[in-house]
Order: structure tokens, then C-alpha cells, then sequence
């Protein structure tokens, strides 16, 4: 669990992937499960450190670079067009054609007019389309109940901006779910599946695997929809955690749904950019998301930890194939792959909803930043190839050991995940934390929409 903390410029906690809270009500054990009425609620709190108001929210207003950042809030700040060039997209990669769909409950109340904000401050264009969709009905938004609201606002602006940054050109389904019962939740993923909303889904939200203990059902019902989805050529992503190995429990627990074999994890980075003679920007380099290790945490750590990124070893399920040989462990694992993930080393994004001064660009981070871009960069490939890729995770698996591995991945070897408790090293190749590693997009597009357009 993250503590949430505000003052003059701070917003928020960690930003979820991971941090989470349980509660219980009344839910129905699958078939043959344990009898239990305990349903697991996923509370998101995104890592929010505010910025600055909107620089005039005319076209290419955002003015100040990572650097300039740094000096003055002790934090980087990445725009799109930043994370675009380090992950190393190429310009005619936009997603047009593509449909992201992004799960999250209660959703924003200004989440249309912050992304118009957005696109304004960085100058990227509307999305084609974006359609908030609501299975169950439009909940009333009401930041004063005891439901994380605000939190899942603030979530549902990373998503859908982080998602359109990456790929400007591709329809947006935001599909929102009445409260943040997991059951609730299950329903919504399983809407978009059902009805095929788009080949790639982000669900920036997760529970530790032993909040599941006794009570199959939830886990069940998310795996059959899960099934569809690979059935239907659906790549699915979600977020790996934000609290370390542990996530709050006291021995390493992955998150589920992160850990299903059918969901891509999705763990976290510190994202160093550089930039070059020419004014241009580039991917530097990157080491595992830990803020509670002092020689890890960026820039002097002026604001102390606010997460790491989690991964651990499964208990509800065993090594799937595509694992097997590479990790050396007999359990499920997560992370899969990464993405930058550190508040230090923040994607900015735009909050419309707090009222008066309190809105303005944040600085943001999590783990819940890396599953929407893996969804949109999935997206990109799937563009490139002229058909969905459905499952990413035995694609993504099947490189580790070819000569494209170093081409595709940047692989992340220095530092850990053990956030105030034990955890897991990064190393040479496949690690917990950090998974396979993070993308070079323009080399991944090149050997899976090529592999792919041999194998439809």
C-alpha cells in the first residue's frame, strides 16, 4: 500500500499498477471453488506530483524540457513527443486504423476536455475517435464518497492520455465500470471482449494473488474472459504494481490480473533521456524503478520513495511454455516486459477536475503508465502488420535467445525491487522487475510485423 500524501505541489501517491486497497461484499465461488464472500476492490492511486497550470494550452505550449525540469521541481518531465523519440517510434507509427480500449471505474468527469487540453499543450491531433462507453450505467461522479474516485480520475487521465501521446491516430474506447469491485471490473473487460472493442486492452489495476485465497471466483470469471480475448486475437496488458515485490504483503506477491499467463505485466523503469547537439531527443538509458534505494532513485530523491515496481513469482498459476527455459522458475512470473515508470522520471499529464489552481499539468508515474503504452505500442505493431497479433507474451518470449532480442529490448540489468521489504535483482536478460525490458519500437515493429505477416 502506498501512503497518499498533498502539499503546495504534491498530489497523490503511487499511481497503480499496484497500490491497492481490499474490502469485502457479497460474490458468488465459481464452480468448485472454496466458499468464500469476500470479493477483492481495486483502489488505483496514481503517483501525481503537480507541475505547473497550463502553459496556455495553445498548440506546442509546453515549453519546458526534462532538464529545465529537473532544476527546477527535482523531477524530469517527458512529453510525448519525448517518450516517442526514447522508445524510439517511428513518425508514420500513429495507430490509425487501431482501437485501444482502456478499463477503469467511475472514470473522469473532464476527461474530454482534459485531453483536449493535452493535445493542445503538445501539440498532437484529436484522436479519430474517443467513446466513453458505459456497460452498467454512468456512475455520478462524487470525490466526497469513500470510493478513491478522485484516484480513479486521475488514473483514467494517465490512460487515455498516455494511450493517445504514443498513438495519436488510434480510436479511444474508455470503457467505465460502475464502482471498482473486481467483479464490476470483470464485467467491463468482458463487455469490450465480447463485443471486440479493439485488439488491444489496458487495465491499469491489480491485487495481491493473496487477497484471492479462498475465494476462486474472480479469478475464474477473469479468466474465461481472458480466453475469449485470445480467442478473438485481443492483447491484453496490465500493470505489474507500484509497491515492490511485496505489494504490502509481507512475503513477494504478484499482482493479479498481471499474473493470468493470458496478460501481458508490465513493470517499471527510471527512463534517462538524452538530448542531442541538434535539439533532438534520445533514449539513454534505464534502471529498475526503486525509489527506496538511494543510489537508484533519480536526481537526489528530493521527495523521498513514492513506489517501485513490483513482480514476483505466481502462486495461483505455474510457468507457462513461453516462460519456461527462460526464467528458471517453476511459478508464473511477472514483470513481462517494462516501461518508465518513475515519478522522478515523469510522463506529464493534464487534470481538469480539482478545481481552481489544484488544475494543472502533473508529473506522473507508476507501473499504470507502462500498461496503456504497452497497449497503444501493440497497437503500432499491429498497424504495421495489417492484423491483430492477439497474445504479445509467446511472440514477445520466442525472441529472448535470437539475435533480435538486443535489437527489440533495452535490457534493463541494475537494480532491484525490494520496496521495505525482500524483493528481486535485475540482471543480464530475463529479471522480475523489469521482465524481458523496454521496447525499441521501431525494431520490435520491424521483426513482429514482419514475422507476423508470414504467419496470419
Amino acid at each position: 500500500m502506498s501512503a497518499r500524501s498533498r502539499w503546495k505541489y504534491v498530489s497523490g501517491a503511487a499511481a497503480l499498477g499496484g497500490s491497492l486497497a481490499l474490502a469485502t461484499a457479497v460474490g458468488a465461488p465459481a464452480s468448485g471453488a472454496a466458499q468464500s464472500t469476500s470479493t477483492v476492490t481495486y483502489n488505483v492511486t496514481p503517483i501525481a506530483k503537480q507541475a505547473v497550470a497550463s502553459q496556455g494550452a495553445t498548440p506546442g505550449g509546453w515549453t519546458l524540457t526534462p532538464s529545465q525540469c529537473v532544476s527546477q521541481f527535482g523531477l524530469a518531465c517527458y512529453t510525448p513527443s519525448e517518450l516517442r523519440a526514447a522508445y524510439n517510434i517511428p513518425a508514420t507509427s500513429n495507430g490509425a486504423g487501431q482501437t485501444i480500449v482502456i478499463v477503469d471505474a467511475y472514470g473522469s468527469p473532464t476527461i474530454r476536455q482534459d485531453l483536449a487540453t493535452y493535445d493542445a499543450e503538445f501539440d498532437v491531433p484529436a484522436p479519430p475517435a474517443f467513446n466513453i462507453i458505459y456497460p452498467s450505467g454512468s456512475p455520478t461522479y462524487n470525490p466526497l464518497q469513500n470510493h478513491n474516485e478522485v484516484s480513479w480520475a486521475e488514473e483514467t487521465s494517465l490512460d487515455v492520455e498516455q494511450v493517445h501521446g504514443l498513438a495519436p491516430a488510434a480510436t479511444i474506447d474508455l470503457v467505465v465500470a460502475p464502482n471498482n469491485a473486481g467483479n464490476t471490473l470483470n464485467n467491463a473487460v468482458g463487455y469490450a471482449v465480447s463485443n471486440h472493442l479493439g485488439n488491444t486492452l489496458s487495465m491499469s489495476y491489480g491485487a495481491p494473488e493473496a487477497a484471492f485465497a479462498g475465494n476462486n471466483d474472480q479469478v475464474a470469471q477473469a479468466t474465461q474472459i481472458f480466453q475469449q480475448a485470445a480467442s478473438e486475437n485481443m492483447s491484453l496488458f496490465a500493470s505489474s504494481g507500484d509497491s515492490g515485490a511485496t505489494e504490502g504483503e509481507s512475503v513477494p506477491s504478484a499482482l493479479f490480473p498481471a499474473s493470468s499467463p493470458l496478460v501481458t505485466s508490465v513493470g517499471g523503469t527510471n527512463l534517462f533521456i538524452t538530448q542531442n547537439k541538434n535539439g533532438s531527443y534520445a533514449y539513454g538509458n534505464e534502471t529498475t524503478w526503486n525509489d527506496s534505494v538511494a543510489s537508484e532513485c533519480p536526481f537526489g530523491c528530493d521527495y523521498g520513495p513514492f513506489g517501485a515496481t513490483g513482480g514476483a513469482p505466481s502462486v495461483l498459476f505455474s510457468s507457462p511454455s513461453y516462460q519456461q527455459g527462460v526464467t528458471g522458475n517453476s511459478a508464473r512470473t511477472t514483470s513481462d516486459v517494462s516501461f518508465n515508470a518513475s515519478v522522478y522520471t515523469a510522463t506529464m499529464i493534464y487534470l481538469g477536475f480539482l478545481g481552481g489552481t489544484n488544475n494543472g499539468f502533473y508529473f506522473f508515474g507508476g507501473t499504470s503508465e507502462g500498461a496503456p503504452s504497452w497497449s497503444a505500442i501493440t497497437s503500432l505493431v499491429n498497424q504495421a502488420a495489417g492484423h491483430p497479433l492477439g497474445q504479445m507474451n509467446p511472440r514477445l518470449y520466442a525472441l529472448y535467445g535470437t539475435s533480435a532480442y538486443s535489437n527489440d529490448f533495452h535490457d534493463v540489468t541494475q537494480g532491484n525491487n525490494a520496496f521495505f521489504g525482500p524483493g528481486f535483482n535485475a540482471g543480464t536478460g530475463y529479471d522480475i522487475p523489469t521482465g524481458l525490458g523496454s521496447p525499441d519500437v521501431a525494431n520490435l515493429i520491424s521483426t513482429l510485423a514482419g514475422s507476423a505477416s508470414h504467419h496470419k
